[in-house]
């Protein structure tokens, strides 16, 4: 049967590399929405863990992705968090996502406490000289054909020299001083949150609850950096289940319809072979075996090419675009694997029944 399915499939190669490559593109559809989604998240999750606090304290309004609506808090609070007791350093932080000629996020920041929380890790250069200044990490560095210290850079639209370029994995890729960011946002003098590292992991509680105790700021939200991170999951990511769920409904279509228009036609075409088969005693069952086999083989053939094209468009992102997160997650490329396979036996399933219903003597007499 394995060599009648095979010589099925050689028989038609420009329709089958078609369907093949389809069934490809349905794989990396659904690859590729969860590599950039989980790529993000991890991302968010590496360079937050590594800015060596343990508290995030943020506004009433701030939205559930720190810092990305503005600086909608007094960058005061900061010196009112520092005076606590068990907290050893208080850093009040903007930042902003930032359209202008690219997506990215523009950190501000009080480079003497933020340094404070985990030391920076200069390759080239030192901190901020003036309010025009910008310090940017490794990765940032390497595009665009590699940036230097002494080089000017565009940061929110505006002119910024590079001071310093240091290891990534501290928040962000680019850093300009607080009270620069804040002018050019138009909110001078705040923040949107404030990173606390406290005298001793065990004080924790004690901290929030002191700030809970603290007139003015009883509504902020204060939670633990675990807290942030057992949150960053693709579960609590504000659109992920729905664009994921419509990528792989339209990949399922997509799959679906290809594999059922290749096996219609090549059911219609093989419909004297079919009379044969059956004329020799070929059941239905066998009958609808071949032709699902036939579909999974193709499927099989489809997926391959279409992990394969994943790998390579993750890599020629991460080439041109270093400051790009890719990453699928080992469990979603047996997933996508699942959803192109079901969809291709779903498309040949009604070809299949047909196949198997035809009459042997009117497929002998078929022209």
């Amino acid at each position: 049967m394995n060599k009648l399915v095979l010589g099925n499939v050689l028989h038609r190669p420009l329709r089958t590399i078609i369907t093949m490559m389809a069934v490809g593109i349905e794989v990396v559809m659904i690859l590729s929405i969860v590599g950039v989604m989980i790529g993000m998240l991890n991302n968010a999750r590496a360079e937050k863990t590594g800015i060596g606090a343990d508290i995030i304290v943020e506004p009433p309004n701030a939205s559930f992705i720190a810092g990305i609506g503005g600086a909608p808090a007094p960058m005061a609070v900061a010196d009112v968090l520092a005076k606590l007791p068990h907290v050893a350093v208080a850093s009040p932080v903007t930042t902003n996502l930032s359209t202008i000629g690219a997506v990215e996020n523009i950190w501000g920041i009080d480079f003497k406490s933020y340094n404070a929380l985990r030391p920076f890790v200069f390759l080239s250069g030192g901190p901020f000289k003036g309010p025009n200044d910008v310090i940017i990490d490794d990765i940032f560095a390497k595009t665009g054909g590699g940036h230097k210290v002494g080089q000017t850079i565009p940061v929110e639209g505006h002119p910024f020299t590079i001071c310093g370029i240091v290891e990534h994995g501290k928040g962000g890729r680019k850093f300009i001083p607080i009270e620069t960011l804040d002018k050019l946002l138009g909110t001078p003098g705040n923040a949107s949150l404030f990173y606390i590292r406290s005298d001793h992991p065990k004080n924790e509680d004690l901290i929030k609850q002191e700030i809970k105790n603290t007139p003015g700021l009883e509504q902020y939200k204060v939670q633990t950096i675990q807290q942030w991170l057992s949150l960053m999951t693709p579960e609590n990511l504000p659109g992920f289940k729905p664009a994921l769920n419509t990528v792989i409904g339209i990949a399922l279509i997509v799959g679906f319809l290809v594999i059922f228009q290749s096996m219609y036609t090549a059911v219609l075409e093989r419909t004297r072979e079919i009379g044969i088969l059956k004329s020799l005693g070929a059941s239905k069952l066998y009958i609808v075996n071949v032709i699902l086999r036939e579909a999974a083989m193709i499927a099989c053939a489809g997926i391959a090419v279409g992990m394969i094209l994943t790998a390579i468009a993750g890599a020629l992102l991460w080439h041109f675009n270093p400051t790009f997160s890719f990453k699928v997650p080992t469990q979603w490329w047996f997933i996508g694997a699942a959803i192109a396979l079901v969809s291709a036996i779903l498309g040949a399933l009604y070809p299949a029944l047909k196949a198997a219903a035809k009459d042997p003597i009117d497929a002998l007499a078929y022209e």
